[in-house]
């Protein structure tokens, strides 16, 4: 894809004036980054990062059959969700493969607002529009921008917008009045840090960015540092570590299948996704150490101990945090196990590597107390 024909976010301008280096992401003009991605990475894990989100798909589902004909594509029980609260979840297929990970949520009694990834956007709106049934109808709010702030300092900087957010806990979402617009804002995010995701109405999205980055502790961050930070989260990312041939099983996304809804096994792809929990799969996701030699990157192979390919890495790269070289990759279960040394095969040489726990590094979600 051309520059030429590459979309822009609202904010794509602004990322321009202040020097951001810009590339092709989704079908988007980003920035990669701004002073560069180690500093950003750093900074957000110490401070407060300002992330563009813009180009992600935003919409609502509305009607009186919003969350049942939703919950024909997803194996999360929306039904039970309480108003105030989202909940991560995915887009499924017949075949129970994952055509998107997402989040959707009651910020108010309007239905459903949904977000999906922005290379998918298009096919899962598609998707959704062409199988509702019933009176659910979607509504692609494509006047809105998204903004995420994501850091140990994030909480601070938006209570002095509005004080009510440093009430919110991880996975709250409310529709509020902040900057004197009409926002969706949930208290989540994608690098493993406190942070929230703030929907505003796209016109006002350039006066809001400037507006948060007057604050000290908020700077401009790029995807470079935004995928950095996920990885060292144990996120994966759609397209790399799932796709539609993934399964939740095999992606050790197990925790997105409600209970009631594996029982009623009434959603796209139920009866694959029960018999893998039963019967276990030919595949898992795993998360490695790499001891030696250079980061092993999406693609290269991995092999058991005595060199037989058995895997691929899907995403990898060195951790700021940890300065030690990780990847996430698939083997066979039997390779699985905690402290099980395997090889990582980068430009034909193999690197010893481990098998570790996710996440690489501790999430610092901001869990409110149960009652």
């Amino acid at each position: 894809m051309t520059d030429e024909t590459l979309k822009t976010t609202p904010l794509n301008a602004n990322h321009r004036r202040r020097g951001a280096r810009m590339v092709g992401f989704g079908g988007y003009d980003m920035p990669v980054q701004y002073e560069g991605v180690l500093a950003e990475h750093r900074w957000t894990r110490e401070h407060a990062g300002l992330f563009d989100v813009s180009h992600m798909g935003q919409a609502k589902i509305t009607g009186a059959d919003a969350i049942a004909q939703f919950e024909r594509f997803v194996p999360g029980d929306y039904q039970a969700l309480k108003a105030g609260k989202q909940k991560y979840s995915l887009l499924l297929n017949d075949r129970g493969g994952i055509l998107d990970d997402l989040m959707a949520g009651k910020p108010d009694h309007d239905g459903l607002y949904v977000v999906v990834n922005a290379g998918n956007k298009d096919a899962d709106f598609a998707h959704l529009k062409a199988n509702l049934a019933g009176d659910a109808k979607l509504t692609v709010l494509d006047d809105r921008a998204l903004l995420a702030i994501q850091g140990p300092e994030a909480a601070e900087v938006m209570a002095k917008h509005e004080p009510v957010l440093a009430e919110m806990g991880f996975m709250d979402s409310a529709r509020l009045m902040i900057f004197s617009v009409d926002c969706y804002v949930s208290r989540s995010g994608y690098t493993g840090e406190d942070g929230y995701e703030i929907s505003v109405p796209a016109a006002d999205a350039d006066r809001i960015w400037d507006l948060l980055l007057e604050d000290a502790r908020v700077k401009p961050i790029g995807l470079g540092a935004r995928d950095s930070l996920r990885l060292e989260a144990g996120l994966p990312l759609h397209g790399h570590d799932i796709d539609a041939e993934t399964t939740p099983v095999e992606a050790g996304l197990t925790f997105a299948l409600s209970k009631s809804r594996k029982e009623r096994a009434d959603f796209a792809g139920a009866d694959v996704i029960n018999r893998q929990l039963a019967d276990g799969t030919e595949r898992v996701r795993v998360a490695l150490i790499v001891k030696e030699g250079a980061p092993a990157r999406e693609g290269a192979e991995i092999a058991d101990a005595d060199g037989n390919l058995i895997g691929k890495v899907t995403s990898g790269g060195p951790s700021p945090t940890l300065g030690k070289n990780v990847a996430m990759g698939y083997v066979p279960p039997q390779f699985a196990e905690l402290g099980t040394e395997l090889k990582v095969v980068v430009r034909g040489k193999p690197a010893a590597a481990e098998v570790v726990a996710l996440p690489f590094v501790a999430q610092r979600y901001h869990r409110k107390p149960k009652a």
